[in-house]
């Protein structure tokens, strides 16, 4: 059953349409009340956007953790003989930290730089994408051809409690990498919960 509302409104837009003048003062209050109701109707519910909007609140990697990580996990490798290059990377997969060492090949950094990225980006150590590739997953097999990513073992994600907050990356010995990367997240645990 229509309403009063619109039955008047329907006679106004008649009105309109044959040329007639609107002259029904309760005809007009309807309208206009309809119209009141329905612009409050939207502006109450835009009213309420801005309340769901919120910052996202999280942790960010800083330079000082940043340092002893690198600096721990070259130490433990170079302890050992090895040249080695650390590369730290925060949440963006951008470069905080990157250090080389004397004996370190000129590749080293690099690939340093991309297990960071990659261990980052996958929220995994390298070792385990590394083995994906290895059993022919055809999606990390098209993951490697993006720049930065590498499947080579020597990365490891930083997390503060689940947050994967950034990537730190070794490289430059044969099968060592993984653990002296280890050696620096372990050094920082206690400033990571």
């Amino acid at each position: 059953m229509p309403t009063r509302e619109s039955v008047i409104l329907r006679r106004v837009r008649r009105a309109r349409l044959d040329g007639r003048d609107i002259v029904d003062a309760e005809e007009i209050e309807a309208v206009r009340k309809t119209f009141a109701g329905v612009v409050g109707v939207i502006l109450a519910g835009l009213a309420t956007i801005p309340a769901q909007a919120q910052l996202l609140i999280h942790k960010d990697l800083s330079l000082a953790i940043a340092m002893t990580i690198a600096q721990t996990a070259m130490e433990k490798c170079t302890a050992q003989g090895y040249g080695v290059a650390v590369v730290v990377v925060d949440r963006a997969g951008d470069t905080i930290v990157a250090l080389r060492g004397d004996k370190a090949s000129p590749h080293t950094m690099e690939n340093a730089r991309r297990k960071a990225y990659t261990a980052r980006t996958f929220r995994i150590p390298t070792s385990q994408y590394a083995e994906k590739y290895a059993e022919s997953d055809p999606v990390v097999h098209q993951q490697v051809t993006l720049p930065n990513v590498i499947a080579i073992p020597g990365g490891l994600p930083i997390k503060a409690g689940d947050e994967v907050i950034g990537g730190v990356g070794l490289s430059g010995t044969p099968g060592v990498d993984e653990p002296c990367v280890q050696a620096g997240l372990d050094k920082v645990a206690d400033q990571l919960k």
